[in-house]
This record gives C-alpha cells, structure tokens and sequence, in this order.
C-alpha cells in the first residue's frame, strides 16, 4: 500500500489529544509516564551523585598531597587518611 492508501483510509477524526484524554487507557499512559519520568529521574540522581563522590575524593586525594608536601603530615599518616573509609584497608589483619 502506498501512502495516499493509508492517508485515505485513516479515521477522520485523527489522533487528536482530545480523543486520547477521553479514551479508556488515560490511567494506562498516566501510569506509564509517571513510571518513565521517575525512571529516568532516579538514573540521573545516581548519575549526579556519583560524579560529585568522584570530584570529592579527588579533592581529598588532592589536599592531602598538598599537607604531605608541606611536612604537615606524613606520608603514612596521609595513606591512612586516604584509606580511612574503604572496606579493605592494607593494615587490617
């Protein structure tokens, strides 16, 4: 079929979005857009929060080469600072 075809054999009407609030399935698309948008909201959170640990540990990693380099610190003490957090740390035995 071509497409003058399919042009003529739609439904005068059309697709309005009269005709779509007024349907049945309102509640059906209503529930699945609320899901897609919470979806997708959710994903960018985890997204966001993500970057911003990344950035924050760098910033640390950062200050405290800074505090070592100055003799403020030892590079041991800086390690630990570093490691402090993590679930495998090198001095737990």
């Amino acid at each position: 079929m071509n497409l003058l075809l399919l042009a003529q054999a739609a439904p005068e009407s059309g697709g309005t979005w009269a005709t779509l609030l007024e349907s049945d399935s309102m509640p059906v698309l209503i529930i699945f857009t609320a899901s897609a948008i919470i979806a997708v909201t959710s994903i960018l959170a985890g997204i966001t929060k993500q970057i911003l640990i990344g950035r924050t540990r760098e910033r640390t990693r950062q200050e405290v080469a800074a505090y070592v380099a100055e003799g403020t610190m030892t590079a041991d003490e800086g390690e630990r600072l570093l490691n402090a957090g993590t679930k495998n740390h090198s001095d737990s035995k």
